[in-house]
């Protein structure tokens, strides 16, 4: 059978299965009658969703500005599309999976709400934070939306699109979603460790960065990487920059789950260390190139927004500067050895995001107002170190046995031809001088 035929006939069963669940969905999730709540809350939380969603369409930016010309559609088109895998897989059983019942504390039960059955407009005794349950998971949709979107970046250039949506749905259901609920679930494993993740520097960012290291050692090096030009619009990631911070306000201070005081606090502390990250990452341009440079700057303040992430509730103003310092020294040494390792990872997620969220979470341990290392008691940042461990093993590993899965079902490499003509045209037909 031809590639073709093969595209063809998956589609054709992809169209039946959303068929099947246009027909069956209209008998589920029936809305309960609205409870009592704060208008504020649920203003608030309405807009912190819609920040976040954005921030798919800027991560798209981000990454499209940084690739070649022949492969700035397919790049974009990475992250857009997974508004659509994980929105679907979110209703069927995503948020189950995430937020459902606990098994052990390590998933959730994927009959407790599935296809949304019984999210509905009241709130739910145990999770939610007060919200109208179906806010709730809307909410932490667009979380789950993101963060395959953010690997992407490591195999960018070289990656079947096909293979990338079997992937996607595999690493949301078999990586996020035990993370999300370990994390943030009352019965989770992580939770009663009391390990913390304001907003998903764990959840989100650590387990993108690893899939996204473990993605590019399995797909390999692109071909002649060495002698790749540079980024082909940085004005793509400028605005891409701007709109992933104007969204990470959603993100972080949307993860209060209130208009209260702490969301407040979130949303300066975010700014902040994204402002020195940034700045920092600036001057070590100064420092090693002599000239200030646009790409870094962009670079350094989502490494910052990233360190932040974890901690943005949990710290003061003064240690959320030292956070953005700190991550952007971390990840700019990072990002220095990984340039001189034979591992392509093409945007730098690992050095970026994996080890800005990891810096972030040991850090949250350090500075946190209650139990942090700096108030003199080691127990969180011990707990947050060995949590970090038994994390990065299971994300690594289950990613790459992921992707290996995915290859034995299609290829997850272009072949050496369409590398070459560029992902634009040879997975979409589409290209820049066509339009």
């Amino acid at each position: 059978m031809t590639k073709e035929k093969v595209r063809r006939s998956f589609s054709i069963v992809a169209l039946m299965v959303i068929g099947l669940l246009a027909l069956i969905a209209p008998w589920v999730g029936v809305p309960e009658s609205v409870g009592a709540f704060n208008p504020a809350d649920i203003a608030w939380m309405l807009t912190a969703s819609g920040l976040v969603l954005l921030m798919t369409p800027g991560l798209s930016f981000f990454y499209g500005g940084m690739v070649g010309r022949k492969s700035i559609i397919s790049t974009m088109l990475q992250s857009f599309v997974a508004l659509g895998v994980v929105s679907l897989l979110w209703f069927t059983v995503g948020f189950s999976l995430a937020f459902g019942d606990s098994l052990g504390g390590f998933i959730g039960d994927p009959r407790t709400f599935l296809m949304m059955k019984d999210v509905g407009l009241n709130s739910h005794e145990r999770i939610g934070g007060g919200l109208p349950l179906l806010l709730f998971a809307a909410f932490q949709l667009k979380f789950a939306v993101i963060t395959p979107a953010l690997i992407t970046g490591a195999f960018a250039e070289r990656v079947r699109f096909w293979a990338y949506l079997v992937f996607m749905i595999l690493f949301s259901i078999v990586i996020y979603a035990p993370l999300a609920h370990m994390t943030w679930h009352p019965d989770g494993l992580l939770f009663k460790l009391g390990i913390l993740d304001f907003a998903g520097g764990t959840v989100v960012h650590i387990s993108a960065g690893v899939a996204a290291l473990a993605g590019a050692i399995f797909i390999g090096k692109r071909k002649n990487a060495e002698n790749q030009g540079p980024p082909v619009n940085i004005p793509f990631v400028l605005l891409g920059t701007g709109l992933l911070w104007f969204g990470w306000f959603g993100f972080n201070a949307g993860s209060a789950l209130a208009a209260d005081g702490v969301a407040v606090q979130a949303f300066m502390n975010t700014h902040l260390a994204s402002a020195a990250a940034m700045m920092t990452w600036i001057f070590l341009d100064v420092a090693y190139r002599g000239k200030v440079s646009a790409l870094g700057a962009c670079i350094g303040a989502v490494v910052g927004l990233v360190a932040i992430t974890p901690a943005a509730g949990f710290v003061g103003l003064g240690p959320s500067l030292t956070i953005g310092f700190v991550s952007a020294l971390v990840s700019r040494l990072a990002l220095y050895f990984k340039n001189r390792s034979s591992v392509d990872d093409t945007l730098d997620v690992f050095p970026c995001h994996g080890v800005g969220g990891i810096s972030g979470m040991l850090l949250t341990a350090v500075f946190a107002t209650e139990g942090g290392l700096i108030t003199g008691s080691p127990t969180l940042f011990i707990a947050h170190s060995l949590a970090l461990v038994g994390i990065l093993i299971f994300c690594f590993c289950a990613s790459y046995t992921l992707f290996w899965i995915t290859s034995l079902i299609t290829p997850l490499r272009v072949n050496a031809d369409e590398e070459e003509q560029g992902l634009d045209l040879s997975q979409h037909a589409e290209s820049l001088s066509a339009n």
